[in-house]
């Protein structure tokens, strides 16, 4: 019996991000974070009860034709791809997919981690440390799905670097002495995967989807909705009051964070393209020269960016940080 109370198979319009354009007063952020502590109650879902993994319809195979990537994509638009059998086509999708979730899986627990450490430092009654739960919550259910569809698939998935796990053991630490800085990481690696389920999910070319991917979608959706309200709330109230040295390292640092951590959830993975042998020029003709993927990659961060902008982060000479790497409008 599911537990949830907001159907996963519901045809409502996905929902959106709650807007946090709230000024500083703290009061109207506390009610934000307040109602969305009270949605997490009531649109919430869990793993292993919202999801029928063992219906016969969310079989995973990955030969399944609907793991194709679809021809308006990046890679999908290559000829090299196109040329592929149906079954190695579709093989590489599922695969592809199979490698954002288990990064996914290993972004949340950098997340979790970070929140937990978070959440200690808050003071008793501080209405972020119930939300601050109710994410970690959901996002354990996130990594639950991401690694039963791994799990699933059969398919060998390496997910991040032994370096770029490393790296997300030091980000983890930040939640609890440079909270800022670490909604930024978040906010890094959500607003693309947000960005990218969104089209998925309302690309005509994808109705078809298979019932499994769209499920976890949808349910991703919905949740990391609250996630992304709750941290460009945060930012906006808590941002303004940093030291002059906080605020340039944000400057400073924020272009790299986003230049390197939407790659890991728009492109091919290196055990990918070795595995599948695709060829450098390949890559090179669908993400390196490829000026719709640069503005494909340039819009899924377009929330972070106009925030940063708007918390003046953004402005001359540090914008030229933001060009040199292909994520300015």
């Amino acid at each position: 019996m599911t537990t949830s109370h907001f159907p996963v198979d519901s045809e409502l319009e996905l929902p959106q991000e709650e807007s946090s354009h709230l000024g500083d007063a703290r009061e109207v952020y506390d009610a934000l974070v307040d109602r969305l502590s009270r949605q997490s109650v009531t649109k919430r879902y869990e793993c292993y009860a919202d999801i029928p993994w063992d219906d016969p319809e969310y079989a995973l195979d990955p030969t399944d034709p609907r793991f194709e990537v679809p021809a308006t994509s990046s890679l999908g638009a290559t000829d090299w791809y196109r040329s592929q059998p149906p079954e190695l086509r579709a093989r590489l999708g599922c695969h592809m997919t199979a490698t954002f979730m288990k990064t996914g899986r290993q972004f949340e627990s950098v997340l979790k981690q970070g929140m937990l450490r978070f959440a200690a430092t808050l003071p008793d009654g501080a209405p972020e440390y119930r939300y601050c739960y109710h994410e970690i919550i959901e996002e354990a259910h996130h990594s639950l799905m991401f690694q039963e569809f791994v799990v699933r698939s059969g398919l060998e998935v390496e997910g991040l670097s032994k370096v770029k796990q490393r790296g997300a053991r030091f980000v983890a630490k930040l939640g609890d002495h440079f909270p800022e800085l670490f909604l930024f990481f978040v906010l890094g690696g959500e607003d693309p995967i947000d960005y990218i389920q969104r089209e998925a999910m309302q690309d005509e070319s994808r109705a078809n989807m298979h019932p499994l991917l769209r499920t976890i979608s949808k349910i991703h959706i919905t949740e990391e909705a609250r996630h992304m309200a709750f941290a460009r709330a945060y930012l906006r109230l808590h941002v303004p009051e940093l030291s002059a040295y906080r605020r340039l390292r944000l400057k400073i640092g924020i272009p790299g964070i986003l230049r390197n951590m939407a790659p890991l959830m728009m492109r091919p993975s290196e055990q990918l393209i070795r595995e599948y042998q695709i060829p450098d020029e390949v890559i090179q003709e669908a993400y390196t020269t490829n000026t719709e993927h640069q503005r494909i990659a340039a819009e899924a961060l377009r929330k972070v960016r106009d925030l940063c902008v708007e918390l003046g982060l953004a402005h001359a000479p540090f914008d030229r940080l933001w060009k040199g790497a292909h994520i300015w409008a």
